[in-house]
């Protein structure tokens, strides 16, 4: 099965003059809570000893982020066999401050909002992108507006405004968040999403996707097949769309117990399943190169 690029994808750009040679396999894969973890999200079981780990992220100097020692070494495995992209939510520059020990040459950040091309924002997409939304989703200061009133309320800790896309919020704890179901039906009507992971509230037009962002590097790439991991509503559709999809058994999409024909779940959730779902796409590509009729 070939990549789908589906409604929310751009077929306006120019093509590359050739397509690049390289593995047939894109890996792309959501980073917090699917490759790397803060420690209150490592999820590990009651009593059992801290795996050996390796900081991916500091902020101010202090240790942010981390995966396993086998993930990272999953990390570069796929990196050198495969086309690894990074797919995050995060902007630019919380992206920036990942350090998963290896250069992929394609990175998309904000929701598909930044397609990096050897670390450098490719601009013709953002200007894509930016036609889109302003096509098909109301204006970012009414969602934002919409943002300070719920941050009145009091449970709201920080509310931002990413690469001038999107809206999230930041709760003082997770059980403090709202019934949201009526705000996300407004903003449905009015093309945005809403999305909660974990203590973070996301408002995003429903035209910006990762699954866009990557169809685009598979198109770049000429490669034939997609391998997928997120754990997020804002994954989905990339999951969907790919040949082989990984959820971690935790996150959004556990919480609504997401599942499509293509997908994996693993045993283990946080840390572990991050390392987990790793093994998963590297066995599975290891079994295609020696089938390729997979």
């Amino acid at each position: 099965m070939a990549y789908s690029r589906g409604i929310n994808a751009w077929t306006s750009l120019p093509s590359p003059a050739a397509a690049l040679p390289g593995p047939r396999w894109v890996v792309a894969c959501d980073l917090d809570q699917t490759l790397i973890y803060s420690r209150r999200s490592f999820r590990l079981p009651s009593g059992a000893d801290e795996p050996d780990l390796v900081t991916v992220e500091r902020i101010d100097g202090e240790p942010a982020a981390f995966c396993t020692t086998g993930a990272a070494e999953l990390i570069a495995k796929l990196h050198a066999t495969a086309t690894l992209v990074p797919v995050t939510t995060r902007t630019r520059a919380q992206y920036e401050r990942v350090d998963l020990g290896v250069c992929p040459q394609y990175a998309i950040t904000t929701n598909g909002g930044h397609l990096l091309v050897d670390g450098r924002p490719d601009e013709d997409w953002v200007a894509a992108v930016r036609g889109r939304i302003a096509a098909h989703a109301c204006p970012l200061a009414d969602v934002r507006a919409a943002a300070q009133r719920l941050a009145a309320d009091g449970w709201v800790r920080v509310s931002r405004v990413a690469d001038d896309l999107f809206v999230y919020l930041v709760a003082y704890e997770r059980a403090g968040i709202p019934d949201l179901s009526g705000l996300a039906a407004g903003l449905a009507a009015d093309g945005w999403t809403l999305s909660v992971q974990g203590r973070k509230v996301y408002l995003v037009p429903a035209v910006l996707t990762k699954e866009a962002a990557v169809a685009e590097v598979m198109r770049r790439t000429g490669h034939a097949r997609l391998a997928a991991a997120g754990d997020s509503l804002l994954d989905a559709g990339m999951l969907a769309g790919a040949d082989l999809a990984v959820r971690p058994a935790h996150g959004e999409l556990d919480d609504h117990r997401w599942t499509n024909p293509n997908l994996r779940v693993t045993s283990a959730s946080g840390l572990h399943g991050g390392q987990e779902l790793l093994e998963i796409i590297a066995g599975e590509l290891s079994a295609a190169r020696h089938c390729p009729g997979m």
